[in-house]
């Protein structure tokens, strides 16, 4: 039986959500086709069967998401959701959750050295509230 509140969840000691920039995209294996004697290669990011992934999916190799949220199943109450209506980039990561039914934001950035995740932020025009966390490698060097 399950008796462990929401509340005593959110406080785990383990981590709950997980923010990272610049993850490892490559070929997880490969997969074989009835149809093609090729193995075609499975390109990605890692899983596990107590996370939920969120990240933006890429067509083609060139342009693969460059940050990740996982968000551990326990917490899987507050209906997180990955908003690419609101910001379609591979460098800027925006998850919204409910809780007391008021909509919470996390933000994952990353900003390579030609900060292009910064200056698409500047230049999207959104007015976001309830943002609770916004993290990220901001590769923004201190001029001295």
């Amino acid at each position: 039986m399950f008796t462990r509140t929401r509340s005593s969840l959110i406080q785990s000691s383990k981590p709950n959500i997980i923010l990272i920039q610049e993850l490892p995209w490559s070929e997880i294996c490969k997969i074989s086709s009835s149809m093609n004697c090729n193995d075609k290669p499975f390109i990605g990011s890692c899983h596990h069967l107590n996370w939920i992934v969120f990240a933006r999916t890429s067509s083609n190799s060139i342009d693969p998401p460059r940050v990740i949220t996982y968000i551990n199943i326990r917490l899987s109450f507050l209906y997180f959701f990955l908003h690419k209506d609101i910001f379609n980039h591979r460098d800027v990561n925006l998850i919204s959750f409910t809780n007391n039914d008021i909509c919470h934001y996390i933000l994952n950035v990353y900003s390579d050295s030609s900060h292009l995740a910064l200056k698409y932020l500047k230049d999207t025009e959104v007015n976001i509230n309830n943002i609770l966390l916004m993290t990220g490698d901001f590769n923004i060097r201190d001029s001295l």
